[in-house]
């Protein structure tokens, strides 16, 4: 058995902060609720508005905006996903003598030089964009426009790295009640393969609750009587899904060196006829940026022996910050680049309870346009603009809103409309914006779909940047 720790990384797909009955959810989820109580439960674990873009920032390691993909591509709308350049964590983790995998949902580009096996992964099986692909052959339309445009049903795949890219089967309604039974197969397949072969792994489940179509298991039909809801169903699936995939891990006998992170890519919905999920005591759902109803999900980390258990925190976390942290874990900080800027922070320490803190202090958080609407710093955030639902247009107000995040978590109260003399916190609350609106001189940010090789002839502006920095007024915080 390899010194080096395997990492086991579950992500499911549209799920609330408050979904999880360890967050108080009203769908008892026990499986999930152990796994939380064996490690670290984070409360305030922060993630993009969309799934593409948290996708990436677990990829990367970098805002999603860097990386081009701040959001979710549409049909149509030419290449879209991660650059080949971009290194992944697939990547690092190969190049430090892992094993790699990815299960379920990809969605950071369906071009054939896009997809995991492209992006430092050995092996996938899934979907290349979203689950919703699964409704498009149920309509009577699509055949016809289909052929008339030369629209193909969409499909699961599997391949190898090296390898030509396989057709499954189409990805369809009849499919979808399955999907994540048969994710969570491969899964639990390649942990037991993996546990008996000389290297560490890396696997990359990426579950398809809750996101619509809501289609249960026949298993889970009306799981809880007394709500009678297909959520409620599709949770306590997905409880059990996360459960078999820890039980792999017991019956293969490397718990004891495997990390696993479960988390969401981003909150819940709020769907008509009660099929959205909770986002817990905070304002909005997912794709309204930049409430903490939007950005804020479920995360836990268990490692047996190394992370502490049974730990509850509101330090904060991101999505961002698993690539160096994984790195740190798996002893390849050495490979982690330096050729780019990199978004995340190592927070290794915290979770290995050593530090009391995270390193984090702050994260910046951009619209579907890549604009940015807000920063957080510790308790306090500050929306430059906003939106109120995912049909609603984004607003920038005339003066920035602020809120205390720690008095009022639902965001109603900005305080700087009548306490003009906290003007201190909008300057501390700057410094990061300025950091990053100056580090995209040297290194501008990719455009979606580019085919982008490296950042060439950047050097020479370092100095002017930093420079900039160093005189940038921002501790002033006057708005004018």
């Amino acid at each position: 058995m390899s010194d080096k720790p395997n990492i086991v990384f579950i992500l499911c797909d549209n799920t609330g902060w408050g979904d999880f009955s360890c967050y108080g959810g009203l769908t008892p989820t026990p499986r999930i609720d152990k796994l939380a109580g064996e490690g670290v439960r984070l409360r305030n674990y922060t993630v993009e508005a969309q799934c593409t873009p948290t996708r990436s920032a677990i990829m990367t390691g970098r805002q999603s905006v860097r990386s081009g993909t701040y959001k979710v591509p549409l049909p149509g709308q030419g290449k879209g996903g991660l650059a080949p350049w971009e290194y992944t964590i697939g990547n690092l983790l190969s190049d430090a003598g892992y094993a790699t995998s990815l299960w379920g949902k990809w969605h950071l580009g369906d071009d054939d030089s896009r997809l995991p096996t492209e992006q430092g992964f050995d092996e996938w099986w899934g979907y290349r964009n979203s689950a919703d692909e699964c409704g498009w052959t149920s309509y009577a339309i699509f055949d016809a426009l289909a052929k008339e445009h030369g629209i193909e049903p969409p499909k699961l795949w599997e391949g190898k790295k090296g390898g030509k890219q396989t057709a499954v089967r189409e990805l369809d309604l009849e499919v979808r009640p399955l999907l994540d039974e048969l994710i969570t197969e491969k899964a639990t397949d390649y942990i037991k393969r993996s546990a008996k072969g000389d290297k560490p792994f890396f696997t990359y489940v990426a579950l398809s609750h809750v996101h619509p179509p809501e289609e249960s298991h026949p298993d889970f039909h009306q799981t809880d009587p007394n709500r009678n809801l297909e959520y409620s169903d599709v949770i306590a699936e997905m409880d059990y899904r996360v459960g078999q995939i820890l039980d792999s891990i017991e019956d293969a006998g490397i718990a004891d060196n495997t990390v696993v992170v479960f988390s969401s890519d981003n909150a819940a919905g709020e769907i008509p006829a009660m099929l959205g999920g909770s986002n817990g005591p905070f304002r909005g759902s997912f794709f309204t940026p930049p409430s903490e109803g939007s950005m804020r999900t479920p995360a836990m980390v268990r490692w047996p022996g190394k992370v502490p258990s049974d730990v509850v925190t509101d330090e904060p976390l991101t999505a961002h910050d698993w690539y160096k942290t994984f790195a740190q874990l798996a002893g390849a900080s050495d490979k982690v680049p330096t050729d780019r800027p990199l978004d995340g922070v190592d927070a290794s320490e915290f979770l290995l309870g050593k530090s009391e803190t995270s390193g984090r202090q702050s994260v910046i958080f951009f619209g579907p346009d890549g604009e940015l609407m807000s920063v957080k710093f510790k308790n306090w955030k500050m929306w430059l603009r906003y939106s109120e639902g995912v049909d609603k247009p984004i607003v920038q107000p005339q003066f920035p809103l602020i809120f205390d995040l720690g008095a009022d978590p639902n965001e109603r109260y900005n305080i700087f409309s009548d306490r003009l003399d906290m003007g201190f916190v909008f300057g501390i609350m700057m410094k990061p914006i300025v950091e990053y609106e100056l580090s995209t001189v040297e290194y501008p940010n990719i455009k979606p779909g580019e085919e982008f090789d490296g950042y060439k002839g950047a050097a020479h502006v370092a100095d002017e940047a930093k420079a900039k920095l160093a005189d940038h007024k921002y501790h002033t915080g006057r708005p004018g």
